[in-house]
């Protein structure tokens, strides 16, 4: 069995102690990750009774999960991810590799012709741990799901997506407030404080 690095021992030191993973398992929650999103819809509001959603990166699907509470219903939120994820009521899931033009289609498909309210990107690339590597995947991430939400808002419609800060990070946001009416970053306590992570809010699609 291979050792493991200095920073992947710290790494899993530092989640066995973080207090939002284990407020997750205390909670019944699929990730840390979904308090990153509930404190954005503390603020926004994000999340409506009834509203259609798309949430890209899904898994292992705590912000599907923390979603389908809100939205309730069946079938009004569409999930994908490249990895495997678990049946949720009211989530309609698709695996596959999003880079990828037929997974893109087959998304569009499940999501049918109605626009949607609401996309949210959690998508991230596996980090390399080499800036130059791992910055122009994320952010390539990022453009997809910008140009995926340019398909399927509805006017007025909102973004959520995941950047890191880095080369490209200001042509995202600048691309951002030629197409959404408010534009700003959130960095949410469940974020990490030593992550480039930041998440991007783009509202009111169309309405620049």
């Amino acid at each position: 069995m291979p050792k493991r690095t200095k920073s992947s021992a710290r790494w899993l030191a530092e989640h066995a102690n973080d207090e939002f993973v284990k407020r997750a398992h205390r909670e019944g929650w699929r990730s840390r990750a979904v308090f990153k999103l509930a404190e954005i819809q503390e603020s926004e509001r994000l999340l409506r009774p009834s509203i259609r959603c798309v949430d890209l990166g899904a898994a292992p699907g705590g912000w599907s999960q923390y979603a389908a509470r809100i939205i309730g219903g069946s079938s009004r939120i569409v999930a994908t991810d490249i990895l495997p994820m678990d049946a949720i009521n009211g989530v309609d899931f698709v695996q596959g590799d999003f880079r990828e033009e037929a997974v893109v289609n087959e998304v569009l498909a499940v999501v049918g012709a109605s626009k949607v309210d609401l996309v949210l990107s959690d998508m991230a690339p596996n980090m390399a741990g080499i800036d130059a590597v791992d910055q122009p995947r994320s952010m390539y991430l990022a453009e997809l799901a910008l140009e995926f939400a340019d398909r399927v808002l509805a006017p007025g419609g909102d973004l959520l997506v995941k950047l890191f800060q880095g080369a490209g990070f200001e042509q995202i946001i600048k691309d951002a407030r030629g197409r959404y009416g408010r534009v700003v970053t959130k960095k949410p306590k469940a974020s990490r404080t030593r992550s480039p992570e930041i998440y991007l809010l783009a509202r009111q699609f169309g309405m620049v």
